[in-house]
């Protein structure tokens, strides 16, 4: 379970006195001090060795996570196969996405697949600022439209037919995952064999 003593002055010094999750806010739209003073005050860094679980289904996730550094995927278990749903870097938002602000389980797992820091960021403080601050809810409405164009692009890779062209489509929507991620988990996120990923990436 995740803890941070609210009272620790010291929990930002490495960044620059404030959380990150402050400065990626303003990307979409101005804060006013009390939002950031919240955010300060709410949120806390958490660290992860590469192949953790920052979330497993026996958990009751409380949080979502902004990535500082690393990457991250989130899966769900077919039998014994597992089938990656997406891959995460830095300065990406990411959670259980079928069970966010809601209480019940999730089959989803999130895993580190390097050495990752992030910011933990309670369901409760993102529900307060929504309810309380008008710029918050632009900040939610501007992050949520990218991650559906995300999820839609995701979805499209998924149903192109040939393998060849979802790995081509891969390398464009996401540059900078090809070097970073294990080829059997790049496999799995575009739902092909690992055997002709190999013979695909060999020919072009």
């Amino acid at each position: 379970m995740l803890t941070v003593n609210l009272s620790d002055e010291d929990r930002w010094k490495k960044y620059n006195n404030f959380s990150p999750l402050v400065s990626i806010f303003k990307k979409f739209h101005p804060l006013n001090a009390e939002i950031e003073k919240r955010i300060n005050q709410h949120t806390f860094p958490v660290s992860y060795k590469k192949n953790k679980y920052l979330v497993s289904p026996v958990d009751r996730n409380k949080f979502l996570f902004l990535i500082v550094k690393g990457v991250v995927r989130g899966f769900i278990k077919d039998g014994s196969n597992e089938i990656t749903t997406w891959i995460a870097k830095e300065n990406e938002v990411i959670g259980t996405i079928r069970n966010l602000w809601i209480e019940g389980d999730s089959e989803e797992y999130l895993q580190a697949l390097e050495d990752v820091d992030l910011i933990a960021i309670p369901h409760v403080l993102s529900e307060f600022l929504y309810e309380n601050f008008p710029e918050a809810n632009i900040v939610g409405r501007k992050m949520m439209e990218l991650y559906y164009r995300s999820a839609e692009e995701r979805a499209y890779l998924c149903r192109i037919s040939s393998a060849e062209k979802r790995y081509k489509r891969f390398l464009v929507s996401f540059p900078g995952l090809i070097n970073r991620v294990s080829l059997k988990h790049i496999a799995s996120f575009l739902a092909i064999r690992l055997e002709t990923l190999s013979r695909i990436r060999a020919k072009i």
